[in-house]
C-alpha cells in the first residue's frame, strides 16, 4: 500500500479539497456519497478551454453531474452555491 502518491501522481490541490468539502455541506450528503470534481481542457485546437465537472454518486439515490465553465482554481464557494443549488429543468 502507497502512502504517498507514486511518482507522476499529484495530491488533490487544498483548494480542490476545499471544493469537495463544499459540495458535501452544500448538498448535505453523507460520508458514503462520493463527490469528484475533475478539470477537463475543451474546445477549439489551439484555444482550449477548460472546465470543471463536479460529480456526485451517492451510495443510494441518483447520481448528478454539473459543469462549471471555469478552472477548478478559479471556482469560488458562492459560484459553486449557485450552480449546485440552482433549480434543474424538467
Amino acid at each position: 500500500m502507497y502512502l504517498e502518491p507514486r511518482p507522476g501522481i499529484a495530491w488533490p490541490s487544498p483548494h480542490l479539497r476545499e471544493l469537495k468539502n463544499a459540495v458535501h455541506a452544500l448538498l448535505g450528503l453523507d460520508d458514503d456519497s462520493a463527490v469528484i470534481i475533475r478539470q477537463i481542457i475543451s474546445g477549439e485546437v489551439g484555444h482550449p478551454s477548460p472546465e470543471t465537472v463536479v460529480a456526485v454518486l451517492p451510495m443510494d439515490g441518483e447520481a448528478h453531474r454539473w459543469t462549471l465553465h471555469r478552472p477548478a482554481e478559479q471556482i469560488t464557494e458562492n459560484e459553486l452555491r449557485a450552480t449546485l443549488l440552482r433549480p434543474r429543468p424538467n
